[in-house]
């Protein structure tokens, strides 16, 4: 267990090769592997949108986790991906990453804008108008934004 404080992974904005969120998923299998990402983190690990990422990529959570484990840059380890799951055009790329970025505005029909809510009223922001997506609300509760 590492003696750093926890902290929260990385933007769901940040990229690789063009696919949003990947980084992200990445950090939370390194940060939890080294007793650094905050618990509230850890039930949910290889769920919700880290689920829904893996299966666009057509890749088991648990073999992602180990080969992310083994190392690599985030750059070689989508690179795993395309080779055992499916290669992504770049028009994928771009789709997957604007949808997910935009999850929570105006997706009642999926009930994210629901849950997007739920979000900023249980942590005490429900009155936040400029937060409009899932991202948004990532933002503003991992402290990268005001």
């Amino acid at each position: 267990m590492s003696a750093t404080m926890p902290r929260p992974p990385r933007s769901a904005y940040d990229q690789a090769q063009g696919l949003a969120f990947f980084p992200r998923t990445l950090d939370k299998i390194r940060l939890h592997a080294a007793g650094e990402l905050p618990p509230d983190f850890h039930a949910n690990l290889g769920q919700g949108a880290d689920a829904r990422l893996c299966r666009f990529l057509r890749i088991d959570y648990d073999k992602l986790r180990a080969r992310t484990l083994a190392g690599g840059t985030d750059e070689e380890i989508l690179e795993w991906c395309f080779e055992n799951g499916r290669r992504l055009s770049d028009e994928d790329r771009l789709i997957y990453s604007k949808f997910s970025a935009k999850l929570g505005w105006r997706d009642e029909d999926i009930g994210a804008t629901q849950r997007l809510e739920k979000f900023k009223a249980d942590a005490g922001i429900a009155n936040r108008d400029d937060i409009q997506t899932i991202f948004d609300f990532y933002e503003v509760d991992e402290g990268r934004k005001a």
